[in-house]
């Protein structure tokens, strides 16, 4: 068994993905310019309390995705200069095992006195490492970035959460929201497949409906001024 079999999942990898360039489009604003004169969205689209919600999300949103690529960034510098915290240790069956965590280290070699000696050495090495990667952390400024990001990440779970209780009343505003949980919900790497892809089918309905209004809307004016110029020239 190789070192990397027992390797588990690094605590200090942060779990948010940025989907650059595969991240559903943003649908809100389409919505706006369509709205119709009348119908399921004549309320006026600046008086959506959903719609507002939705561009005070997406800017905290696109906030927090620049927090993330940096505090990756910088991560990534410190798993190669200082490496992440871990331990590496012979367990009595004979076996090499790398540990990412004491949990984790107490968990192969458990608590009984037999392991006491090994287990010992093996937390004093982990805290060394774990104050080398603590130091540089705070030097290059990793600490920082990773509090910000949760800050925001924090702040967008918020208006998240608030989603649930402020009413739409534009199309818009029902496409905001369905944008915001389908790019939260798809940003994660433990998310499931269902329900992202019907929530984006349904998106996608909203947005073709919205664009059928304004070409409908277009049409009319079409007519109507048509119209008008018809009985312009026959005066």
């Amino acid at each position: 068994m190789t070192d990397s079999d027992n390797i588990t999942s690094l605590p200090y990898v942060t779990r948010r993905r940025v989907l650059a360039g595969t991240v559903v489009a943003t649908t809100a604003w389409t919505l706006e310019g369509n709205a119709p004169a009348g119908g399921a969205g004549s309320t006026n689209v600046r008086s959506d309390p959903a719609l507002a919600l939705w561009r005070e999300w997406e800017r905290v949103h696109k906030q927090t995705e620049r927090l993330c690529r940096k505090q990756q960034r910088l991560e990534t510098r410190l798993g190669e200069s200082v490496g992440f915290p871990c331990v590496t240790l012979r367990v009595p069956e004979g076996e090499q095992v790398t540990v990412h965590s004491i949990e984790r280290l107490h968990e192969v070699l458990g608590k009984g006195p037999d392991t006491a000696a090994l287990r010992e050495k093996a937390e004093t090495e982990f805290a060394m490492h774990q104050a080398r990667w603590n130091a540089a952390a705070e030097e290059t400024g990793y600490t920082a970035a990773l509090r910000a990001e949760r800050e925001a990440c924090d702040r967008a779970k918020d208006l998240l959460e608030a989603f649930s209780t402020t009413h739409a009343t534009t199309l818009a505003g029902v496409a905001g929201k369905l944008d915001a949980v389908l790019r939260e919900g798809e940003a994660w790497e433990e998310c499931s497949e269902f329900p992202w892809p019907q929530i984006r089918s349904a998106l996608s309905d909203l947005v073709r409906i919205a664009e059928g209004f304004g070409a409908d809307r277009v049409r009319r004016r079409r007519i109507r001024h048509d119209q008008a110029e018809t009985l312009r020239h026959s005066r």
